[in-house]
């Protein structure tokens, strides 16, 4: 089943951030992710409010897994942490979107 990956970022240092993200992108490309929201608008209801959130679609959960856990995203994620706060799920879908 597909899966989502879904982001939620207060971004604290903006240059060591865009250079996760410049890094992040092709990388959950190559692991058959695309983005289907990437910091747009969007309406707080409940929990923590964070600036940034970012939804990609992936063929499975292994996939966004795999991803995850790949040298090439964690060498991405080195720029990351410390010039963010994230909250970070990967969730089954039951309908592809």
């Amino acid at each position: 089943m597909p899966a989502l990956w879904i982001a939620h970022v207060t971004v604290t240092d903006a240059d060591a951030y865009g250079r996760y993200a410049k890094l992040a992108g092709p990388v959950i490309a190559e692991h058959g992710g695309r983005f289907v929201a990437r910091g747009g608008r969007y309406v707080q209801l409940e929990g923590n409010d964070r600036a940034r959130n970012v939804v990609a679609h992936f063929p499975s959960v292994e996939a966004a897994e795999a991803c995850y856990n790949s040298a090439g995203y964690q060498a991405a994620l080195d720029h990351a942490r410390g010039a963010s706060e994230r909250d970070l799920v990967i969730v089954e879908i039951t309908d592809d979107l």
